[in-house]
């Protein structure tokens, strides 16, 4: 009997010591925390220009970076989206709204996401759009935006970057596999597309195809299939087809879902970017 409470009174000791433990590390990292967000209060205090940041973008070529006020009005912009624009100065775009640099309506689709986050909806994330500059080709990229706000939590702006879409990494290992489940999309786009058919042709789990895909292209599965229809439809509405044809082309049964998802992409309804005279 003694033993047994001898055992016992060692269990209590030991967890004691262990959650005695736990907390001790929890209460380090809370200090640590403290400590972290104290020194981030400092810098962001003593910084003379909160749009430090704005010199870095302007060495970055393949990313849009901008700051937009309570209106939509662009108050920072960087160099690539000056040239992008056909400008040769910062001052060409600031002070102007999206609707007023941009012709209709791809100008009015941005306005409606910068009021959509401004308005406190939520940010946007990685959206892949096609962009259409003035001064440039048509061209891919991930959006986000994301609202700023005042230490009372009021949004008095919004933030974003575009970033192009970078070119493959074939020189993954992993390529030749993941490069089986490309092919299907370019080869059947105007079908159904689960995510797991595609994970059974590259012979990987339906996760490892996702981490995979963001590794090598820099996109989604279900972003590519995007990208490979939008592109495929931007093809067709060069001829004769209708709209209604076109969509079912391009594996969506339903006309609606075609155009509202062409819309979020391009800024363009089908009809709109047919009428469009692009390079």
């Amino acid at each position: 009997m003694m033993d047994d409470e001898i055992c016992t009174t060692d269990k209590i000791v030991a967890t004691a010591q262990c959650v005695a433990g736990t907390i001790g590390t929890m209460h380090n990292h809370d200090i640590e925390n403290r400590s972290h967000d104290a020194a981030r209060r400092m810098v962001a205090g003593a910084i003379a220009d909160p749009f430090f940041a704005e010199a870095l973008f302007d060495a970055l070529p393949d990313v849009v970076f901008f700051v937009k006020d309570e209106r939509g009005r662009y108050v920072v912009v960087n160099q690539t989206l000056v040239q992008r624009c056909g400008q040769r100065h910062k001052s060409a775009l600031l002070g102007r709204s999206a609707d007023e640099l941009f012709r209709a309506p791809f100008g009015q689709t941005f306005l409606a996401q910068d009021q959509a986050v401004l308005a406190g909806g939520n940010d946007i994330e990685d959206q892949l759009e096609l962009h259409l500059y003035p001064s440039r080709d048509p061209g891919w990229c991930l959006t986000r935006k994301t609202a700023l706000r005042d230490a009372a939590g009021r949004i008095v702006g919004l933030t974003g970057i575009s970033r192009d879409l970078a070119m493959a990494d074939k020189k993954n290992p992993a390529y030749r596999k993941v490069a089986a489940a490309v092919n299907l999309i370019q080869e059947a786009y105007g079908e159904p597309l689960p995510l797991a058919a595609l994970a059974r042709t590259a012979h990987m789990s339906v996760a490892q195809i996702e981490r995979y895909f963001l590794r090598i292209f820099h996109i989604t599965p279900r972003q590519m299939i995007i990208k490979t229809r939008v592109e495929a439809a931007s093809r067709l509405l060069a001829g004769e087809a209708s709209v209604a044809e076109i969509a079912q082309a391009c594996g969506y049964g339903d006309h609606s879902a075609f155009t509202r998802q062409f819309k979020a992409t391009t800024g363009f309804t089908p009809t709109q970017f047919r009428q469009l005279n692009l390079p």
